[in-house]
């Protein structure tokens, strides 16, 4: 194999040869559950990655939509600042009301995170780059990111507020609201290709979906945007009618562990638009992941960040 080959088949590979490694050195069973750790980890890593990359160019972005300068102290433009936010935020006290559900309060953070996490299992970086190629994959996030919705309820129920709990039902409502138009749109992507699998439906893409199911692809971006609470339709929070929101009662990384969520949900719903429209992976000359983050990337910053999160920060 020469390195261009090498190279753009890079995840498969590394792939290959840690599984390789683990089976020589363990049974089969500890090999697969430290395999999946290992993609758990490596997912992990990524979505955080983007999200420092993301917070800095959105608050520089923002910067200049309001005639200010943005971020522009801690590091050159202000590149590191995502990262001293982060170390402000695990400095933070974490404040928890005495009358809360001290069980919900804390669990519903987690709630809003992780199944954004587990829906990255199957969005395939490039053929034989995905945690689990499942045959019904783009169903399986369907199915996984809907929990989100009862965390926020959580939130505002554990916070013993009824101003949280008021902004939790107002969440509630607009996640199952959403979903419907995000589901129907979904429809006509899978109708096309055959297949619920990811992987297929990105094979079956000779020429990207986008072109036969520009509506589709119109009402999924609208839609997910309104869903994932991101500005123009970021409603939850109306600050002059219900203070804060649901997570008014929250903070430190409590808090912080929303908007990640928040973000890496808005990553999310970019990969999958690359992959459901856009052809995922496809494309000439550059290897096959570099296409992938590229269909990606300008879709997950075209949406602006969370009011709140930029007037807190």
């Amino acid at each position: 194999m020469n390195v261009w080959d090498y190279i753009v088949n890079l995840f498969p590979n590394l792939g290959s040869l840690i599984w390789g490694w683990l089976l020589s050195v363990l049974p089969w069973w500890a090999a697969y559950l430290l395999m999946g750790v290992i993609g758990v980890i490596v997912i992990l890593l990524f979505v955080v990655m983007v999200v420092i990359v993301l917070i800095w160019v959105e608050r520089r972005g923002v910067g200049r939509f309001q005639i200010r300068l943005g971020p522009n102290r801690v590091g050159p433009q202000g590149i590191f600042q995502p990262l001293a936010d982060v170390i402000k935020l695990f400095l933070k006290e974490d404040v928890v009301p005495a009358l809360c559900d001290k069980r919900v309060h804390w669990l519903a953070p987690v709630v809003v995170f992780v199944p954004t996490l587990l829906a990255f299992a199957v969005i395939p970086l490039q053929e034989g780059a995905i945690l689990a190629d499942l045959n019904i994959g783009i169903l399986y996030i369907v199915a996984v990111t809907t929990l989100t919705g009862i965390g926020i309820f959580m939130a505002g129920w554990g916070s013993s507020n009824k101003y949280a709990l008021i902004a939790s039902m107002r969440g509630v409502a607009q996640v199952v609201s959403y979903e419907i138009p995000v589901v129907l749109s979904i429809i006509g992507a899978v109708m096309m290709a055959g297949t619920l699998s990811m992987i297929g439906i990105v094979n079956a893409q000779y020429l990207p979906f986008i072109l036969f199911q520009p509506l589709g692809c119109l009402i999924y971006f609208i839609a997910s945007t309104a869903e994932l609470n991101r500005s123009p339709m970021d409603l939850l929070e109306a600050e002059s009618e219900i203070v804060a929101g649901y997570n008014i009662e929250y903070s430190s990384m409590k808090w912080g562990l929303f908007f990640l969520g928040e973000f890496a949900a808005a990553i999310l719903v970019s990969a999958i638009i690359a992959t459901l429209f856009l052809g995922g992976w496809q494309g000439p000359l550059l290897p096959p992941y570099l296409w992938f983050i590229i269909k990606t990337f300008p879709l997950a910053n075209s949406t602006s960040a969370p009011s709140d999160f930029k007037a807190s920060i």
